[in-house]
């Protein structure tokens, strides 16, 4: 029987764009000022984890805070294209307000989660949920018995978080996918489990903001 992995996921730390309410989705957004200080306090907090390694999405607001994670574990970032966000296509650069007004059909398929609705140019809530978790099981697989890092977007813990508690694409969000969390799981080959999640207590003196999907 094979040994367990054990996860910890962290979503980047924060962009301007986050603060702004505009969609990223695979835009190329680095941290802001802030975000670099969620990056540095999670890093902190996990520096004296015994992390093996640590993949992470290529875009810079992932990789920046993979890099300042990978950091006191003297660690090489591995990059991983497919932890990026959902590709959300001609909607990626607008507000959720702009969404609204000007998309009101997209916004209301979006605002209801339907797993088929597929923004013009990206993916819809199924092919994106596949994507993460195949990537995501490829990546715990390969290290059995050890603590893996995965550092992506909010929509990836969104659907990490499903994953591990068996809850359906549109069934409503309860829970936190806050800037630089610390989330935790196990991985075997029957599935992904929760250990703990949204932990923000290195963020005690922040006020970040907590995001749903870009």
């Amino acid at each position: 029987m094979q040994e367990a992995t054990r996860l910890i996921a962290v979503r980047h730390g924060e962009t301007a764009w986050n603060v702004d309410t505009r969609i990223q989705g695979q835009i190329d957004i680095g941290l802001n000022a802030t975000g670099l200080w969620q990056a540095e306090r999670a890093g902190r907090a996990l520096a004296d984890e015994d992390i093996g390694v640590i993949y992470a999405s290529d875009l810079a607001r992932a990789w920046q805070t993979a890099e300042a994670i990978a950091r006191p574990h003297g660690l090489a970032v591995q990059p991983e294209p497919r932890l990026r966000e959902r590709a959300f296509g001609h909607l990626e650069g607008m507000s959720f307000a702009e969404i609204e007004s000007m998309l009101p059909e997209d916004a209301k398929r979006w605002r209801e989660r339907d797993p088929e609705f597929e923004p013009v140019g990206g993916e819809s809530l199924l092919t994106f949920r596949d994507r993460v978790t195949r990537v995501a099981a490829e990546l715990a697989a390969r290290h059995p018995g050890q603590l893996v890092t995965l550092v992506a977007h909010g929509g990836v813990m969104d659907v990490l978080y499903r994953a591990a508690t068996r809850q359906e694409l549109q069934a409503p969000r309860t829970w936190q996918l806050g800037n630089a969390a610390i989330n935790r799981m196990l991985w075997t080959p029957e599935g992904f489990s929760l250990v703990g999640w949204s932990d923000i207590a290195h963020l005690a003196a922040d006020t970040s903001l907590d995001e749903s999907t870009t």
